[in-house]
């Protein structure tokens, strides 16, 4: 009986000094610590400025690292759309970023151009205009405000566009309001104004735009396929 016991309490020290070691080597040795940061998918936002929104300092156990709260403070950074962070054992940390799109150019006062994301965030500013990127004429004089409507569905609208057309667009324009967006048009290269509506529908849009533009109107309804306006 002595034996058992001595054996039952051997089995629970054991067990305890087991415990008090995998403790010991996660939160308080050097051996399972931050030594590197990796960051990928930067190119608007450094890697330090990221690694600086991250505010994980090297030596720090890297089971005490909360992912979540470092993902917050990194998305913080007004460039960054989204961010993944995830430990790598036994010492690193990897944040993994998706950065935001400029969709439309904003021209501002000055003549500068602010680049604006389709959520209505500034990207980042140019002294002039991308070639890549169309202006957004906005309805209203005024700042656009981050979750405008008609931003959003003016970056929609130029998502679904057809290459052939969506390389015409010099300007684009919404009508509505800041909550709720209405037609979208479109101005071309060439002068000519396109009406497209809202977002849906693109294929059939297209379409028949590409048998009307070849005539001589300037203007283009598409908005409601099959009942398309030239003029």
């Amino acid at each position: 009986m002595i034996r058992v016991r001595w054996r039952a309490a051997f089995f629970v020290l054991a067990g305890a000094g087991i415990v008090a070691a995998v403790t010991w080597a996660l939160l308080g040795s050097s051996l399972f610590v931050v030594r590197s940061v990796a960051v990928s998918g930067t190119r608007l936002v450094s890697s330090s400025e990221v690694v600086g929104a991250a505010d994980v300092p090297l030596g720090t156990p890297l089971s005490s690292v909360n992912t979540a709260a470092v993902t917050r403070r990194v998305e913080a950074i007004r460039q960054v759309a989204s961010a993944s962070v995830s430990t790598s054992w036994p010492d690193g940390l990897d944040i993994v970023v998706r950065e935001r799109k400029p969709a439309v150019a904003i021209r501002m006062t000055g003549g500068s151009y602010d680049l604006v994301d389709a959520t209505g965030v500034v990207v980042s500013s140019s002294a002039k205009k991308p070639a890549s990127l169309p202006a957004y004429v906005p309805s209203a004089p005024g700042p656009v405000e981050p979750g405008d409507a008609r931003i959003a569905a003016a970056a929609a609208v130029l998502g679904e566009l057809p290459k052939w057309l969506s390389r015409s667009v010099d300007s684009v324009s919404a009508s509505g309001t800041a909550t709720a967006a209405d037609a979208v048009t479109l101005e071309l290269r060439d002068g000519k104004t396109v009406v497209w509506g809202s977002t849906g529908g693109a294929t059939e849009k297209a379409r028949e735009l590409a048998i009307l533009i070849g005539g001589h109107a300037t203007y283009y309804d598409v908005s409601a396929p099959g009942t398309a306006v030239t003029k």
